[in-house]
């Protein structure tokens, strides 16, 4: 019988876990690539609440050019979300309006031009050890929302 090392079952886990979301959203259908392709009417099925947040990763949001995104995603000091990153220019940053406390990522977006895009995000999945005794939490929480802005 052969003997599985640590280090490759760690990597069979990893490519387990990547090739077990690709392609899918979580209301079962296929993500298109982020791009500033023209998105259609017929595309857009979900209003984004007022304020998105982690509950909502995965989903797909529309809305139209004019219209106005807003996130809040809750961290903590010991577990703080990454800056929020977006693809393509259909959504143009502006500012929030809100106070930040350690571990949050506030971000407020102004839908510019028709097109798709991908917001994101990440944070630890666990605090950092704090004693000699705790065992480390490499594991990372990723954010994506997908964004068709129609005209």
């Amino acid at each position: 019988m052969r003997r599985t090392t640590p280090s490759t079952a760690l990597a069979l886990v990893v490519l387990t876990l990547a090739f077990a979301g690709c392609g899918t959203e979580s209301d079962g259908a296929s993500a298109p690539p982020p791009s500033s392709t023209t998105a259609t009417d017929e595309d857009c099925t979900a209003t984004p609440p007022a304020e998105l947040t982690a509950a909502d990763t995965g989903r797909t949001f529309c809305l139209a050019v004019g219209g106005q995104l807003r996130l809040n995603l809750d961290g903590t000091k010991e577990r703080p979300w990454s800056a929020v990153t977006t693809t393509g220019d259909v959504l143009k940053p502006t500012n929030a309006g809100i106070v930040v406390l350690p571990g949050d990522a506030l971000a407020a977006y102004d839908a510019v031009a028709p097109g798709t895009t991908r917001l994101s995000a990440s944070r630890p999945l666990c605090a950092p050890p704090t004693g000699a005794s705790q065992v480390a939490c490499k594991g990372i929480e990723e954010w994506t929302v997908t964004v068709r802005v129609t005209g």
